[in-house]
């Protein structure tokens, strides 16, 4: 475990395996109910066209509204000075989806880290394990922690109120509901379902939000039903 962490460095792939907004959402969930800054790296960059990559922006730009957003490649270098700079006087944890390339991109930060990586697994379509436990290391007047990898996040103590209120944006527009406690799923006169209906609050969040709900409903009813 690793007390008085400043920020979570927060790693998603563009591809190979592809961006996630369902696995973005999980790990932002986590992160706030505990209560550290989440920052937002999208790493593989350069695995995509200029269009592809045009696309992967405009589907993140929501969430710059409340997060720093970082786009890098570890293989071009591109953007990695900016990722240096987050370090300096912080406790810090590299963590995010398998396979994004955590690793590599410590080791394109600093070469003399020399942190083992794996290529993707073509045949399952997402990353293998490299990290296999969690140590700070040393990095730019600060220290970093790189955690081994997720393919799945699970909420096992969560109820939906834990949820509503660590979505951050959905929170932010609570007190513009009408029923005060609003879960945002079938009362009348929520702000944000109406955000979601003007595309202001992007479906795709809202959907997430809604899954996740369900698996700790369903969760808490198998448990109660065993």
């Amino acid at each position: 475990m690793i007390c008085n962490v400043d920020q979570v460095i927060l790693i998603n792939s563009a591809k190979e395996p592809d961006f996630s907004p369902n696995l973005l959402d999980r790990f932002l969930l986590l992160i706030e109910y505990n209560q550290v800054l989440p920052v937002i790296v999208i790493t593989k960059i350069d695995l995509l066209t200029d269009e592809e990559l045009k696309t992967l922006k405009n589907k993140v730009k929501y969430y710059e509204q409340y997060y720093d957003v970082y786009y890098v490649s570890s293989k071009t270098k591109e953007n990695v000075t900016a990722i240096k700079e987050l370090f300096n006087d912080k406790i810090s944890v590299f963590s995010g989806q398998t396979g994004a390339g955590k690793s590599s991109l410590l080791n394109a930060i600093d070469k003399d880290l020399n942190i083992k990586t794996q290529e993707i697994s073509k045949a399952l379509g997402r990353g293998k394990h490299t990290t296999r436990h969690t140590e700070l290391i040393r990095i730019f007047n600060g220290y970093v922690a790189d955690t081994p990898g997720f393919s799945k996040l699970e909420f096992v103590d969560f109820d939906k109120d834990i949820v509503r209120e660590n979505f951050v944006d959905f929170f932010e527009h609570s007190h513009e509901c009408k029923y005060r406690g609003c879960s945002h799923i079938n009362e009348p006169g929520c702000k944000v379902k109406e955000l979601v209906e003007k595309k202001e609050i992007p479906r795709f969040r809202y959907q997430n939000y809604l899954q996740i709900i369900e698996e700790i409903e369903s969760t808490k009813k198998k448990y109660r039903s065993d």
